[in-house]
């Protein structure tokens, strides 16, 4: 079910990329490029982004437009976000709304490289410490207030913000904005509501609508690459661009819990196929799922480790199924195979974290699978033959008249016709020893055999 809904989504989005129009400006019309950014920054933000800003170029638009409601993202995501901004030959707008929004984390520092930085009313910014990355941090036991508590970050950790606050200072310098208080939001997680924003001159505008925002800034001064430009705004027609079929394909397969799910769909088709040669049902999907999981891990921050102890707990599970251990392989494979989950993700980020419900369920279908349906298979095939044409080899026939080389014998209650390569006589017992189609091929029991017998 998972597997016919995730490529029926995959395949909506191939053919929406066939179906969506292509957005064009008529001859002399002025337009205003609006994006919409409605959840945490990731790739696939930033491919919408970055190839929005080249179409804007491409069609000579006055400027670019970001509507923004995100709680943070990727660090690696928000930097490409922010270096195409910057170098981007079309003002950029970013525009916290409608109210209600927010601009954490990395959209603050996105907020902080725009040509021109506004709010909505009741909207807020801030809180732009970086998260630790990598491991779980121990439980404080020391009773230390929290300002002790930054003064003694571990070294690494002072690095990466001594690092992000070099970074939004900047933004703030090369955009005339508040470098203090930029610093404070890294330091202390400040966050800061829309006119508070504006008095401190952290962004340059609050606006109601899109109307009032547009109203605002038209006679703009902004420095974009580096020359000085006035924005002009009377009379735009703004164009909105949606996320393209690559945009939106890049959205769900580099969500954490499908990118997971599409590495253990992988794994199952791969051992379903290989156990099973010739389905190629299950080896063609898992080869397609894999590959798609690899490319998706690629572009998130993944933990290795966690990787690894993944695919241990499924050797593990799967060694348990060949060879029974009292539940030892079993148990131990589980206990890797969910700590390997949990530890996947090597970021605190939200919206990039598997979700614990998704790891249960498939460490429970997993050890299913693995010990119990793949150990009753491995059982099954170890079995002796007791059926069918194979069982027949082996078995006692009796011949029913005098043949030389091909006559009938009784088998199992049943009449065969069956060749020979020696005379035989009626009530002669016989082995069978091959069959080809319907005939039995059948040899005399040696003497020593039939004396047994006797």
């Amino acid at each position: 079910m998972v597997t016919t809904r995730l490529f029926a989504i995959i395949s909506m989005l191939l053919v929406s990329c066939l179906l969506s129009p292509v957005l064009t400006a008529e001859s002399g019309e002025r337009i205003a490029i609006r994006l919409l950014v409605n959840d945490a920054i990731g790739p696939a933000t930033e491919d919408y982004i970055v190839r929005s800003l080249e179409k804007a170029d491409q069609q000579q638009a006055e400027l670019v437009i970001i509507r923004m409601d995100t709680p943070g993202g990727l660090d690696s995501a928000m930097r490409g976000i922010i270096k195409n901004i910057i170098n981007s030959s079309v003002p950029v707008v970013t525009y916290v709304a409608p109210s209600g929004s927010r601009a954490a984390s990395a959209g603050t520092y996105i907020l902080y490289a725009s040509h021109v930085a506004a709010m909505a009313p009741g909207t807020n910014l801030g809180a732009a410490t970086p998260v630790k990355v990598g491991g779980i941090s121990p439980p404080d036991i020391s009773g230390k207030d929290e300002k002790d508590k930054v003064a003694n970050k571990d070294p690494m950790q002072k690095k990466i913000i001594n690092d992000a606050v070099a970074y939004i200072r900047g933004l703030a310098e090369l955009r005339g904005r508040n470098q203090e208080w930029a610093e404070k939001a890294v330091r202390e997680a400040a966050s800061l509501q829309a006119n508070e924003a504006l008095k401190l001159n952290v962004i340059d505008i609050v606006a109601s609508g899109m109307a009032d925002l547009l109203t605002q800034i038209n006679g703009r001064k902004v420095m974009v690459q580096g020359r000085e430009r006035t924005l002009n705004t009377t009379g735009l027609a703004i164009r909105e661009i949606d996320p393209d079929w690559r945009s939106r394909l890049l959205s769900v397969i580099t969500n954490p819990n499908v990118a997971y799910i599409l590495m253990l769909m992988g794994i199952y088709g791969l051992i379903l196929e290989f156990s099973n040669p010739g389905a190629i049902v299950p080896g063609t999907i898992g080869a397609i799922a894999l590959l798609l999981a690899m490319y998706s891990f690629q572009l998130l921050p993944i933990n290795y480790a966690g990787m690894g102890l993944i695919l241990l707990g499924v050797a593990l599970m799967i060694g348990e199924a060949f060879q029974p251990s009292f539940g030892i392989l079993g148990i131990g494979g589980t206990v890797a195979f969910v700590i390997g989950s949990i530890i996947l993700m090597d970021t605190d980020v939200p919206g990039f974290g598997v979700d614990l419900s998704v790891i249960i369920t498939f460490t429970i279908s997993s050890a299913l699978l693995f010990i119990f349906v793949v150990g009753m298979a491995i059982k099954a095939r170890r079995r002796p033959v007791v059926s069918g044409h194979e069982e027949l080899v082996g078995s006692e026939a009796v011949v029913l008249q005098d043949f030389e080389h091909e006559g009938r014998v009784a088998v199992h209650g049943e009449t065969w016709r069956a060749a020979s390569d020696s005379p035989l006589q009626k009530d002669q017992a016989v082995e069978v020893v091959g069959i080809k189609g319907l005939i039995l091929h059948v040899k005399p029991f040696s003497k020593y055999t039939q004396e047994q017998e006797q």
